[in-house]
């Protein structure tokens, strides 16, 4: 606990440069969560799972996002170093589970900032056709094109911004967040003019078999338990909650930055709860806007807020919202990656992964190799990855970060009662608890596909450690040297 505090402080080459406010911290947080839920999902959800009722779902998610992200808050606030869940659980659980976390967070985020990528890609493309620019459909990342030009190259151009220090992409988040929050806005004020309430009616469909799914597309749970998964009604509420759960990935990605924030014992808690309720708040209006615009069944799945002004005989507010759908993913995708720089930051100055990757620029003040090579390996992702083949990936990635906090700050308050805490979970051990059991329910819900994806990558992740992370493990090294130093002593 000690050395992780003392590098956080420490100066060089390892540091990270201090320029983050609590203000800076929750449009951070507001800028990732805001985003595909909002312009992808929610449509999707609603149509498919749970009706009119997707405001519930999201208020589920929201819910156990609540519980973790009180246990992120204290940690972020007792151990403020770069990594989020990667360096809690470092401090707590020891190296190995360590670096499964880790590894576990860079699929999400890798994953997060290529797939957001992919779908900025698509709404691109949609806007530059509404003004009679068309893209070569071999690039366009379109149905039977070779490759998504558009989105590797945004990831390449979010590379520059984020090498050029953190003045330059947090004046870039600022406004691409403001812009998303004005074109979210607007969609609320103008769209609750247009609701026709009959369209609430029934709020929750009553639930229907679904009768589609089996083999590797089922749901684990259904595997485990033989309960035929239903849409709609209770049941699909919970599912759709499952589903919904990445529109809330971010808030943790809050928690990476706790070695830039100036004041992190006070500002990280605040960042990471306020921007979490902004967004909770966002996300049921505009719910009941879209669900109460067109009804559910009728919604589209690609883009069902600029659709919904469409069929209401709209369509310059379909434009201005596809608009703000391109401004808003970009800044999903610059944080997603900037977020897993500083995981890869953080394993790497622990010897778990190459040196260089953790060597921060003098100039800029930023881990310039680390950006590097994660950009062209997400620009890669993003030029040859569709957009639905690896979203779940995501979600259990996060869910099971946010397991592992959870449990953390219960071994945490156990094993070092006496840390001082500038933030406390209230009520423990039950919402560690409530929210460890959550995300375990919630990542049940993923289908087969996903959990053999995810263990794969797991085997991979153990692989490499015990290949290279453990021979060069900075806390192995330290263990060797030890008994060294005692043998000299005697």
């Amino acid at each position: 606990m000690e050395r992780a505090l003392k590098e956080a402080r420490g100066e060089g080459e390892q540091r990270l440069r201090r320029d983050l406010s609590a203000l800076d911290l929750t449009i951070l947080g507001v800028g990732v969560i805001l985003g595909t839920g909002i312009f992808v999902l929610t449509g999707t959800v609603a149509r498919n799972m749970a009706g009119p009722a997707v405001a519930l779902s999201f208020i589920v998610a929201a819910a156990v996002c609540a519980c973790a992200a009180l246990c992120y808050a204290e940690f972020a606030s007792s151990v403020p170093v770069a990594g989020s869940a990667y360096s809690y659980s470092y401090t707590s659980l020891g190296e190995l589970p360590a670096w499964i976390i880790g590894w576990a967070l860079s699929l999400e985020l890798t994953l997060a900032t290529s797939v957001v990528a992919v779908g900025w890609s698509g709404y691109l493309s949609s806007m530059l056709n509404g003004i009679g620019v068309h893209l070569p459909a071999a690039v366009s990342g379109g149905d039977g094109s070779v490759m998504n030009l558009p989105a590797a190259l945004l990831i390449l151009v979010l590379t520059g911004v984020l090498i050029a220090g953190g003045k330059l992409s947090k004046g870039v988040t600022n406004v691409l967040v403001a812009v998303k929050l004005a074109i979210v806005l607007l969609v609320i004020i103008a769209g609750a003019f247009l609701i026709d309430t009959a369209n609430y009616h029934p709020f929750v469909p009553d639930a229907q078999p679904t009768g589609k799914v089996s083999g590797l597309q089922a749901p684990l749970l259904q595997v485990l338990t033989g309960i035929t998964p239903t849409a709609f009604g209770v049941a699909g509420i919970l599912s759709a909650a499952a589903m919904v759960f990445f529109a809330y990935i971010g808030f943790d990605m809050v928690a990476t930055t706790a070695e830039e924030t100036r004041k992190p014992q006070r500002d990280l808690p605040i960042g990471i709860i306020a921007s979490l309720i902004i967004v909770t708040v966002l996300y049921v209006a505009v719910c009941l806007v879209v669900t109460g615009m067109q009804h559910y069944s009728k919604l589209s799945v690609q883009a069902p807020l600029a659709d919904a002004f469409t069929a209401k005989g709209h369509p310059g507010f379909a434009t201005v919202i596809s608009v703000g759908a391109v401004v808003g993913l970009t800044a999903v995708s610059l944080i997603c990656f900037r977020s897993q720089s500083r995981v890869v930051f953080a394993m790497a100055r622990d010897g778990l992964l190459p040196k260089a990757l953790c060597k921060v620029d003098p100039q800029h003040g930023t881990p310039k190799i680390n950006l590097w090579v994660l950009g062209v390996i997400m620009a890669c992702l993003a030029a040859f990855l569709k957009f639905d083949l690896l979203a779940e990936m995501v979600n259990i990635g996060t869910l099971f970060a946010f397991a592992a906090v959870s449990a953390s700050v219960l071994i945490l308050r156990r094993t070092a009662p006496d840390l001082p805490r500038a933030f406390r979970t209230p009520w423990v051990p039950v919402i560690p608890l409530v929210s460890l059991l959550c995300c375990l329910y919630l990542m049940l819900n993923l289908q087969v596909i996903t959990w053999i994806g995810f263990l794969v990558w797991l085997a991979a992740g153990l692989a490499l450690y015990f290949g290279y992370g453990r021979r060069h493990s900075a806390l192995g090294k330290r263990a060797e040297e030890t008994p060294a130093v005692k043998t000299e002593a005697g």
